[in-house]
């Protein structure tokens, strides 16, 4: 039998059921706990019969010894807790973005994961996308020459609730920490500058909360290559995923997944499905692999593809993009990393 890692989550939301589901049909896990404030919603389902234990009390996972490593799916502002505690009980660690919405709490949990020499792999799941990841191994064997211009399209289908929208951390911090993430990952590099234009064009509920709905950001690497990204909270075509390095031998871009592949041409028109309409449906396999990915990280000691510090590094991008907006210019990183050293 296949060698698999004991897993417990903490957080039974949607983000945590997600996580979960695939646990228990993973080759690589055996899902022992779920904690969560509340169970109740738990009641009656597939997790109720397939997971040994449900708690309210998430210390129980932490001092379990049959457990290898925890999921925190929780609420963002008690990540960097149950980091903590799970570094210090030597559990390895997956946590979902972003890490917390304050830099020093990030950095300070970071180090007790360092300290303690457990693995810690943040939850950036379009890196495990096949087509992006076909991109980067693209960027990588040097294909396309050197990356002179790396754009990334990231729109919702829909606006979400105001009441989710009061506890997000912002659009920066909350949807385009992924494409923060995803530029990183396709460049190699770190970026040096930053320059947000945006504002509220989709629903007034985000200006009420201090946030905006659409954006264009601009980036700055390291080797003076520029990134581009594209932001709304409202594309009414569907969840709208594309990216695109362009560098000096060529050009390598990944378009959007229709919900079926099938083209109907006739004389007056060709068309295709539309996108997929959201993240479930649009990485579904993307999160069954960064799950399994982590795993065999832990199994062979081998090295993560999604470490703590790219998670750092995007929470470092959100809040220079809210500086930028704030103040209405360009920000340098290093501002930041000077404050944060």
């Amino acid at each position: 039998m296949t060698e698999k890692v004991t897993i417990g989550i903490i957080g039974a939301g949607r983000i945590g059921q997600l996580h979960a589901d695939n646990a228990l049909r993973s080759g690589l896990i055996e899902l022992k706990t779920i904690a969560d404030i509340y169970t109740e919603h738990l009641d009656g389902t597939v997790y109720e019969k397939s997971v040994p234990i449900i708690t309210t009390n998430p210390d129980e996972l932490i001092i379990d010894p049959e457990i290898d490593a925890i999921l925190i799916c929780s609420s963002t502002d008690t990540h960097t807790e149950y980091i903590i505690k799970a570094a210090e009980a030597g559990k390895h660690i997956f946590c979902e973005k972003p890490i917390s919405f304050n830099i020093e709490d990030t950095k300070t949990a970071l180090e007790v994961v360092k300290k303690e020499g457990v693995k810690f792999q943040v939850g950036f799941n379009r890196r495990f996308d096949r087509h992006f990841r076909k991109v980067y191994e693209t960027v990588r064997s040097g294909k396309i020459g050197e990356p002179h211009v790396i754009k990334v399209t990231s729109r919702d289908p829909e606006a979400p609730p105001e009441e989710y929208i009061q506890r997000s951390g912002g659009m920066f911090m909350d949807m385009t920490i992924h494409d923060f993430d995803m530029i990183r990952y396709l460049v190699g590099q770190n970026v040096t500058e930053i320059s947000v234009q945006a504002t509220c064009l989709v629903d007034e509920k985000f200006s009420r909360n201090d946030d905006v709905d659409t954006a264009v950001i601009t980036l700055t690497f390291e080797d003076g290559s520029l990134g581009v990204i594209d932001n709304s909270r409202q594309a009414v075509y569907g969840y709208d995923q594309r990216i695109e390095v362009f560098g000096n031998a060529g050009v390598v871009s990944a378009e959007n997944e229709p919900t079926t592949n099938v083209h109907i041409s006739t004389k007056e028109t060709v068309t295709l499905d539309n996108p997929k309409y959201f993240f479930l449906e649009r990485y579904q396999d993307a999160y069954v692999e960064e799950l399994d990915a982590f795993a065999r990280s832990i199994l062979e000691d081998s090295p993560l593809i999604c470490s703590g510090e790219d998670g750092l590094q995007a929470e470092l991008l959100a809040i220079a993009a809210k500086t930028s907006l704030k103040e209405k210019r360009a920000v340098k990183l290093s501002e930041f990393q000077m404050i944060t050293s």
